[in-house]
């Protein structure tokens, strides 16, 4: 609608979100000032100056979401005024295909944010979402720094203590974390769930991104080899329990019946999917996230071996919106305003982009109840700090999926580790056939 352009308000105007579940959705309809109303099914959103906010949430699965998402941009020119995409959403591992695409909109130049504006942000979040030619194409609510969140129960039964401090002195490095996981075997524990449990931290610590300059050769990294070596050792000996990431064994590896000593998550998965895990009665059931349901507040967490991010889901305006206003006011709001970012840390556990709120937070008397009284915001302000993004590269969704795809059978034994690059090498070709050489460190 041109009104909408001209910064006139005209009731009617609709604002088009799309993403992948409802994450975003409830951030926006809980804390975003403008909302009036919710419509009873959550599909559309309608702001105080009239504007009809319309949900399009299309699952990932099978990259689906992407390849709903890039349909629709291409159709972007020739849609309706009212059908055409104005804010969609990315995730860290895919987010370069759109950053340096024609399809997404300068947040400052387009949209108008200010350096000012965005001051506050932590400098990964934007690292990540800045084109080749130096333009910041998206922004984030949220900061994804990685822990290790283990069993109290577990680690007083196998350290003697359940201290964040202690048990971190224990995990302090790989070679401490894998002498912990021979103890805890000795016990009738895992150290971990299953294969891809460490992969985050190794593939975040790698020295440079997956294709080389020339744009053809895929360099595998020492680091991920780490990750092969210490995967196939704890398969062998048992320290592992042989699940995938997802998979149902790793959800009740968390859960009451659980016997794995901790997990690696970032930010969003200890209020969003471990939580969730741990409790006996689900909150679908009727359960209440307290202590008494399941295993609520006997996790804990700390620094562990390695810092590492994990994931992140950012804002983009796209190219061809007519509702420039509105989205640089969602902008501002969910990703600028101080008090609006720490709110949501305090109401959801969920860790924000904002430096000072969360700063705040680290020093001050919070406690999570579900984390038995820690204050972790301390620990993620802390590991936030060392998020380094020179080493993403627009090839690490296929990149990290495959090399954990074309391992797995090499872990269970049933193919030798030669056979395995070899998956990997025909997997990334045929993913990306423009990528003709693989490299294996010496």
């Amino acid at each position: 609608s041109s009104a909408a352009a001209s910064g006139t308000s005209a009731a009617g105007k609709v604002l088009n979100i799309w993403c992948w579940n409802d994450e975003f959705q409830s951030r926006f309809n809980d804390y975003y000032p403008e909302v009036a109303e919710i419509a009873a099914d959550k599909s559309t959103t309608t702001l105080n100056d009239g504007t009809i906010v319309k949900w399009t949430i299309n699952p990932n699965e099978g990259n689906n979401y992407q390849n709903k998402l890039d349909e629709a941009l291409r159709a972007q020119e020739s849609a309706a005024a009212d059908d055409k995409i104005d804010i969609f959403l990315i995730e860290a591992d895919y987010a370069l295909k759109y950053v340096d695409s024609p399809y997404t909109l300068d947040v400052k130049a387009d949209i108008g944010l200010t350096d000012e504006d965005l001051a506050g942000q932590y400098k990964y979040t934007q690292e990540i979402a800045t084109s080749a030619d130096g333009k910041l194409k998206a922004v984030t609510w949220q900061a994804t720094p990685g822990l290790f969140a283990y069993r109290r129960s577990i680690a007083k039964d196998v350290l003697g203590t359940d201290d964040p401090d202690a048990v971190q002195e224990a995990l302090a490095d790989w070679d401490k974390f894998n002498a912990v996981a021979e103890q805890a075997a000795a016990k009738g524990y895992y150290m971990l769930s299953g294969y891809d449990d460490a992969y985050r931290t190794f593939s975040n610590n790698v020295s440079a991104p997956w294709v080389a300059d020339d744009g053809e050769t895929v360099v595998v990294d020492a680091n991920l080899m780490k990750w092969v070596e210490q995967t196939k050792e704890f398969t062998d000996k048992g320290y592992n329990n042989k699940s995938r990431l997802w998979d149902n064994t790793w959800a009740a590896d968390q859960g009451p019946e659980g016997k794995v000593f901790g997990f690696f998550y970032s930010t969003w998965g200890i209020n969003f999917t471990l939580l969730g895990n741990s409790l006996a009665v689900p909150v679908s059931e009727g359960g209440k996230e307290e202590v008494g349901n399941g295993i609520f507040g006997d996790y804990a967490v700390c620094e562990g071996p390695q810092s590492y991010y994990w994931g992140g889901t950012w804002m983009c305006a796209a190219a061809g919106t007519d509702n420039a206003e509105t989205i640089k006011n969602v902008m501002l709001k969910l990703t600028c305003d101080k008090a609006i970012d720490k709110q949501i840390t305090l109401d959801t556990q969920d860790y924000t982009n904002n430096i000072e709120a969360m700063n705040e937070i680290a020093g001050s008397d919070y406690q999570s109840a579900f984390l038995g009284g820690q204050n972790h915001i301390a620990l993620f302000a802390k590991s936030a700090e060392k998020i380094d993004m020179s080493n993403v590269g627009p090839y690490d969704q296929g990149c990290n999926e495959q090399m954990q795809n074309a391992f797995r059978d090499y872990f269970d034994g049933t193919i030798d580790i030669d056979a395995a690059k070899k998956n990997f090498e025909t997997a990334i070709m045929e993913l990306y056939p423009e990528l003709t050489e693989v490299v294996w460190p010496e």
